[in-house]
């Protein structure tokens, strides 16, 4: 069985962070494991609280991984501060892991910072040429390029321009554009369009954890960046499609529709 690490924040109610990419890794049949960087208290509709962990046990956990089961993939989520990031890229430039998907999470569904402002460029310097493939949103591509983003020609120029800072490929991703979303992936050679209907609903709580995390899942299994991010996004359409009506925000999507439908997504 492929293993695949998930380095991110928790969500206690289930619908983002390392819940949720648990849940997409075991819908994708591979072995899902954690690093918990931050403990987040919140909900459909808001974060109340966090409480971020210590950057030695962080560390710790990274060892506990890699003494013993090993990965085949690492996806990065949630990373609250400069000291977390260096403690996490000093394990990653140790244990040198392969397919390494990093969703730089910079705010919450209700726009409540979760990534200090202090740690864009320790962000920068140390986690993104750490990644195979980077997964920003419009939001966050802007925040790490200083660009402002209105066009599909934005969406390849920012994904152009943060590939330079070291990251192998750059997944750009259009979801907060009017009509129907857009994502440009681009690997140094090429943009790869992937474009989707817009589903009409409210329920999108942890789409980019959920995302990056199927891409990491698909990596894992053996398949190509541009066929990993294809699958995934078809994933990702599926759970979103079928999202779950809980809570009374913007609720979780159906991370295991297709499990339960047809078994185990091949």
């Amino acid at each position: 069985m492929k293993r695949v690490l998930t380095i991110a924040g928790s969500d206690c109610s289930g619908g983002a962070g390392i819940q949720a990419d648990i849940k997409t890794m075991s819908a994708h049949g591979v072995y899902a494991m954690s690093v918990i960087v931050s403990v987040v208290a919140e909900n459909t509709v808001h974060v109340l609280k966090k409480q971020d962990i210590a950057p030695e046990i962080v560390r710790a956990q990274v060892d506990a991984i890699y003494e013993d089961i090993g990965t085949d993939a690492v996806k990065i989520g949630m990373l609250p501060t400069p000291e977390v990031m260096s403690a996490v890229a000093e394990k990653l430039r140790k244990y040198c892991p392969k397919n390494v998907v990093v969703d730089p999470v910079m705010y919450a569904k209700d726009g409540t910072a979760l990534m200090a402002p202090q740690s864009i460029e320790t962000f920068k310097a140390e986690i993104l040429p750490l990644a195979d493939v980077l997964t920003p949103n419009i939001p966050e591509a802007e925040e790490i390029t200083g660009m402002h983003i209105e066009t599909e020609d934005d969406m390849c120029a920012a994904a152009k321009l943060i590939y330079t800072m070291g990251c192998k490929a750059v997944l750009v991703k259009g979801g907060h554009f009017a009509g129907d979303p857009i994502d440009i992936l681009f690997d140094g050679e090429q943009h790869i369009s992937f474009t989707a209907n817009r589903i009409q609903t409210k329920n999108t709580h942890g789409t980019g954890c959920t995302l990056s995390s199927a891409i990491a899942s698909n990596l894992a299994l053996g398949y190509a960046p541009a066929e990993a991010v294809k699958r995934a996004k078809d994933y990702m359409t599926c759970a979103i499609e079928h999202a779950l009506e809980l809570g009374h925000g913007a609720g979780p999507t159906n991370h295991f529709y297709s499990l339960y439908q047809s078994g185990l997504p091949k």
